[in-house]
C-alpha cells in the first residue's frame, strides 16, 4: 500500500530492505507523524560475558552496534537525525530510546538538530538482567526521550487516555514494565533469541496509545523484529519499518501478518475536553437554548440572570460564566459549564449539555 504525499508515496505497511540512512532519504520531506527509534546502543562490550555457573551470556555484541569511535557513533547518529527530522510533519515528534551508553549523545544532538525535548521517560525494568560480574549497580533501566519536531509544534498528546491506562491516575514519567520473555520473546529456528534488544509491546502501546492517533503514519528506522509494527497494526496506525539485517525481517513479517487490528470501535481512547470543539456560552443564547433573563443556578444556590450578549449579571457582579462563578464563590477560578445549571420541566441541568449538544452537531 503507498500513500500519496505531494509527488512522492510512502510505502505504508511494509518493511524498506537496506541502511537506514539511505532509506529514509528516499521517502518525502513533511510526511511522518510520528517516529520511534531504538538505534543501536555502541555498548562497546570488551569481551564475553559469564555467568557464575560460567555459561555465556547471550549479551549484545552483533556488529550492527559496533563503531570504531564515540566520534564514527555520533556522526552515524547526525546523520539519522538529520533525516527524521526532515520526514517529521511540523507537528510530528520522535522517540529514542537508549541505554547510559548512548542516550547522553542522542540527547545532546536532538537538541542540536531544533527538536525540543518534551519527556524523558525512564522505562524502570520489573525483571532486569542480573550484573553477574558484581563490579557495578544492576543495570535495571533505559531512557526514553519523546522530543517535538520543533518548539512550536502541536504535538499529538492523548493526557486522557494515559490516565485511563493509569487507573485514572495522571501517567508519571517512570514506566514500571517487564522485558521480553516467555511467549513474547521472538526465538530463531535454533531456538536462540530472534533479537538481542526485542522491545516489550507493552512499552510501544503506552507509547502509539499516548502520542498518536488511528490512521497516523509511524516510521521506526531501526525495525528489528517489528514491535513497532505489529503494536502500531493492532491499533489501527500505518507505519514504516526500515530493517537492513535479513533475518530480522524474515521475523517481521511473518509476525506482523499474524497480527489482527482491533476492532474499530476499540481503537477509540479517551480524550480531553479540551481537544473538543469549542462553543462559547454566547452562542447557547444566539440558538435559543438559553433565553435572555433566564435565572441560572448554581449547586449551592447562587442566582444569576443571561444576558443577551451570553455574559452573565448578579446582584453586585457581571461577566462571563466563569468570572460570575468565580466571584460568587470568591475562588481565583470558576468552571462556569459545571457551575452553571438552568432549569427544564421542573429539573435541574448543567449548561455543560448544551454544550455536549452543540459539540455533537458540529461533529456530525
Amino acid at each position: 500500500m503507498t500513500k500519496k504525499t505531494g509527488a512522492a508515496s510512502l510505502p505504508l505497511n511494509t518493511i524498506m530492505d537496506g541502511d537506514c540512512i539511505a532509506a529514509m532519504r528516499s521517502l518525502p520531506d513533511d510526511s511522518i507523524d510520528l517516529i520511534f527509534a531504538d538505534p543501536p546502543y555502541n555498548l562497546q562490550l570488551r569481551g564475553d560475558l559469564h555467568r557464575p555457573d560460567n555459561s555465556r551470556v547471550d549479551a549484545v555484541d552483533d556488529h550492527w552496534d559496533q563503531f570504531d569511535s564515540l566520534t564514527a557513533y555520533d556522526e552515524f547518529t547526525r546523520a539519522w537525525l538529520t533525516e527524521a527530522r526532515r520526514l517529521l510533519k511540523p507537528d510530528g515528534a520522535i522517540w529514542v530510546i537508549g541505554s547510559y551508553h548512548n542516550v547522553f549523545r542522542l540527547g545532546a544532538e536532538l537538541q542540536n538538530q531544533g527538536f525540543w525535548i518534551l519527556n524523558d521517560v525512564v522505562w524502570r525494568k520489573s525483571n532486569p538482567m542480573p550484573n553477574f560480574r558484581g563490579k557495578r549497580l544492576t543495570n535495571a533501566h533505559e531512557t526514553l526521550i519523546w522530543a517535538s519536531k520543533s518548539e512550536k509544534s502541536k504535538y499529538t498528546f492523548n493526557y486522557e487516555a494515559l490516565k485511563a491506562l493509569n487507573e485514572g491516575v495522571q501517567m508519571r514519567s517512570d514506566w514500571v514494565l517487564p522485558i521480553c520473555t516467555g511467549h513474547e520473546r521472538l526465538k530463531d529456528d535454533s531456538g536462540d533469541k530472534a533479537h538481542p534488544t526485542q522491545k516489550p509491546q507493552s512499552l510501544l502501546h503506552r507509547v502509539l496509545v499516548g502520542t498518536t492517533n488511528p490512521g497516523d503514519v509511524v516510521l521506526d528506522p531501526f525495525f528489528g523484529t517489528g514491535t513497532t509494527g505489529a503494536v502500531a497494526k493492532m491499533l489501527g496506525r500505518d507505519w514504516i519499518g526500515i530493517e537492513r539485517e535479513k533475518a530480522y525481517r524474515v521475523v517481521a513479517e511473518k509476525r506482523i501478518g499474524n497480527i489482527r487490528k482491533f476492532d474499530r470501535d476499540a481503537l477509540e481512547v479517551s480524550t480531553s475536553k479540551r481537544a473538543e470543539p469549542r462553543v462559547p456560552f454566547g452562542q447557547l443564547v444566539e440558538r435559543g437554548l438559553l433565553r435572555p433573563g433566564e435565572q441560572l443556578v448554581s449547586p449551592r444556590g447562587k442566582t444569576a440572570k443571561v444576558r443577551a450578549d451570553g455574559t452573565l449579571i448578579g446582584d453586585d457582579v457581571r461577566g462571563s460564566i466563569h468570572q460570575v462563578g468565580a466571584h460568587l464563590e470568591g475562588a481565583p477560578s470558576c468552571n462556569g459549564w459545571t457551575y452553571w445549571h438552568f432549569k427544564r420541566d421542573g429539573k435541574t441541568v448543567p449548561i455543560d449539555l448544551l454544550r455536549q449538544q452543540i459539540r455533537a452537531e458540529m461533529q456530525g
